[in-house]
């Protein structure tokens, strides 16, 4: 699933706090964005028809909640600009977040642990295949 900039800051403002009114979502965002109600509601529409979102009609207010995990979305929104912007290639994307400071000391450390952990199960599965 695609999502634009602004259909990200409603998901992540509905993944905080859901099931949520577009008023409430407005709330959480205040600051951040100057949309109009009827924006937000366009966005949360759309957001329904690409199933990421549920609404759910009380009278004249619909509450909104994720049908989409966070987790997942960021995953294919990843794996996506991997491939189209990386062509697949990790180097690039780990050199950036390098340079830019972009990762912790702890996050590095992960990373590492990560890494050994991935490379001892190519190793057992090489020597299964031997």
């Amino acid at each position: 699933m695609k999502l634009s900039d602004a259909e990200w800051q409603i998901m992540n403002a509905i993944w905080k706090k859901h099931p949520a009114t577009a008023r409430e979502i407005i709330g959480q965002m205040e600051g951040k964005v100057d949309w109009a109600y009827t924006t937000v509601k366009t966005m949360l529409s759309r957001l329904v028809v690409k199933k990421a979102v549920s609404e759910i009609k009380l009278g004249n207010t619909s509450t909104y909640a994720p049908l989409v995990d966070r987790n997942h979305a960021q995953q294919n929104a990843l794996r996506t600009m991997f491939d189209r912007v990386l062509d697949g290639a990790a180097a690039p994307l780990m050199h950036f977040l390098i340079e830019e400071n972009k990762i912790s000391k702890k996050e590095r450390t992960e990373l590492i642990r990560m890494l050994k952990h991935a490379d001892g199960k190519g190793k057992s599965h090489e020597r299964a295949d031997q």
